[in-house]
């Protein structure tokens, strides 16, 4: 059994790359030992990047799928600072539907799935699966941060820089507001993201792995008070996140995308939307026949989101820059949506972002 491409992963990352690899005409496999529904811990917002990104592969979002967002608001327990997202759009909604979403319109594209399947043994051009060889021009690492694919490959491990954990939990309640809300604590934040007319998604990322979203939640009451009473839906899952940048995502016929490529910490909410455009950027490249495209592709992609990562992890580590940035965030909200725009896709070229970044550290400073 043979395929242009080979995907070793079926979340969201590798889904996206086995469909844009099928819109480049090439026949793609896609290899996992789970089976659906595949879960992973994650706020499960999509901001307007992915959202055009999703668009691209040919995933149309829409209200009776998602909950449609509006903005971003930041909080802490002096000041509350709110962005619009009306240069985009933005959804959320639960990862396992999204994952069945990618699967489908793969499916529908002629993808391959091998479900339950464990790669046994690697070759330049051929795999062992289940005592069975498939052969391959290119293969795809897709499988998360301890990619196995990464390691055979030989491929740098990026180093982990401030890893974290990250814990969800779904309650059952009404949405409150059509933004992603994220309340910052010392050390720690929860997001708070509606899935749906009568839920909501609650994401803990802390870097106490003892804590737990209950815990957490005292430290902020203007979020407990909304979900007092709210019966959870779903059990606490448990993921680490952490800003691991790449430096090489190809050798030879191999490539990584996604985690397995590289990661930026989950507080910036931007994993998907990368995952997608890496995706994208690797279908092209594979119908060349030229990784360095590629390889240059994802390090654009991840520069701007890498900033703002480190940016946001500065706020998380020291609470004096986070209640000046905080404070200036309320009193100049159009700085703060300008902002919110630039992490989210909406705007300007890489050198107007990178100069908004740095004005922005000045007025923090000031502040």
């Amino acid at each position: 059994m043979g395929a242009d491409v080979l995907v070793v992963g079926a979340g969201p990352a590798g889904l996206a790359t086995a469909i844009a690899a099928s819109l480049q005409g090439l026949r793609a496999i896609v290899v996992d030992s789970r089976h659906p529904p595949i879960d992973k811990t994650c706020g499960e917002g999509l901001l307007p990047e992915a959202v055009s990104a999703l668009n691209s592969l040919g995933i149309q979002l829409n209200s009776p799928q998602a909950f449609p967002l509006k903005g971003i608001r930041f909080s802490d327990q002096e000041s509350s600072a709110c962005a619009s997202l009306s240069g985009g759009t933005a959804f959320a909604l639960r990862r396992t539907a999204l994952n069945q979403l990618l699967i489908e319109r793969a499916a529908q594209l002629g993808v391959e799935f091998l479900w339950g399947a464990r790669i046994t043994s690697f070759d330049s051009r051929v795999v062992n699966i289940a005592h069975t060889r498939h052969t391959y021009r290119w293969l795809v690492g897709a499988d998360g941060r301890d990619s196995v694919v990464r390691k055979w490959a030989g491929l740098h491990r990026p180093t982990a820089r401030r890893v974290r954990f990250g814990f969800r939990k779904h309650y059952s309640v009404t949405p409150w507001a059509d933004l992603v809300e994220v309340h910052w604590g010392n050390r720690f934040q929860i997001f708070a993201t509606p899935t749906g007319p009568e839920e909501v998604c609650v994401c803990l990322l802390t870097s106490d792995p003892r804590i737990r979203i209950e815990q957490a939640l005292p430290h902020f009451p203007a979020l407990a008070r909304h979900l007092h009473g709210a019966a959870a839906l779903t059990t606490e899952h448990g993921a680490v996140t952490a800003l691991e940048p790449a430096r090489a995502v190809a050798r030879g016929n191999i490539a990584l995308v996604g985690d397995a490529s590289g990661t930026v910490d989950g507080i910036a909410g931007v994993g998907l939307s990368l995952a997608f455009q890496q995706a994208i950027s690797l279908g092209e490249a594979l119908a060349r026949e030229d990784l360095n495209y590629y390889q240059a592709a994802h390090r654009r992609i991840a520069r701007m989101p890498a900033r703002m990562n480190r940016l946001l992890l500065l706020m998380n580590h020291s609470a004096w820059i986070r209640r000046k940035a905080l404070r200036l965030f309320a009193k100049s909200p159009r700085m703060f949506s300008a902002l919110m725009s630039l992490h989210t896709g909406q705007g300007g070229t890489e050198q107007i972002r990178a100069r908004h970044l740095l004005d922005l550290g000045w007025r923090v400073l000031w502040a």
